[in-house]
């Protein structure tokens, strides 16, 4: 039932006409790594460098990881939008079954020691096995206000409707705005989890 109000929810207000999801490629592996430090924001991302490293070196570890297809940063798990009429990447949305989780982190754990010399294991789980993560939804800033983020996510609860699993997401506790769209289509808030050391809102639909 929450994924059909989402969709009547968001069908009508985006225009699609020139707008095509679609699965990335190991291509798209940089430009995934940008996002997923857009989205993981700079404090855990300097958190990530630290002591030794640097932002370039944590983008070079997201760009391995997404170039590779069994992590959870995969290309193979992300959609991106693309604009018909230009062929630009306008987004994208890497998402996944909670259930495989330990599995994919395996490789994060890995390249983290190995590019960065720092050992992740301790982190606690950002999902759980009862639910389809969407781990990073990102807009490139130019085509912000054009329906990109919200048609990503569309796809994605999709992709969770299709595994017969709730949608679920984190959202950072100091940026209510994004809080507030998700609520709007439909997340609702069910308790609080950690993620790099930072207490994050747990959303599902």
């Amino acid at each position: 039932m929450a994924l059909k109000r989402l969709s009547q929810k968001i069908h009508p207000p985006i225009n699609t006409e020139h707008m095509k999801i679609q699965p990335a490629l190991p291509s798209h592996a940089n430009l995934i790594a940008k996002a997923v430090m857009m989205a993981i924001g700079d404090e855990i991302c300097a958190g990530f460098a630290a002591p030794d490293h640097t932002l370039a070196d944590v983008e070079r570890l997201f760009t391995t990881l997404a170039a590779m297809p069994d992590s959870q940063y995969s290309y193979a798990n992300t959609l991106i939008a693309i604009d018909e009429t230009t062929n630009e990447v306008m987004g994208l949305c890497v998402s996944y079954d909670g259930a495989q989780l330990h599995t994919l982190r395996q490789r994060f754990f890995e390249e983290a020691r190995k590019q960065l010399n720092r050992d992740m294991e301790g982190m606690a789980d950002e999902t759980s096995p009862d639910e389809f993560y969407i781990d990073t939804l990102a807009t490139l800033p130019h085509h912000r206000g054009k329906g990109v983020g919200t048609a990503l996510l569309q796809a994605s609860v999709e992709k969770a409707h299709a595994a017969e699993k709730p949608a679920a997401l984190l959202v950072d506790k100091t940026n209510p705005r994004a809080a507030a769209l998700y609520h709007s289509l439909g997340f609702r808030h069910i308790g609080d989890r950690p993620f790099a050391g930072v207490l994050m809102s747990h959303m599902r639909l």
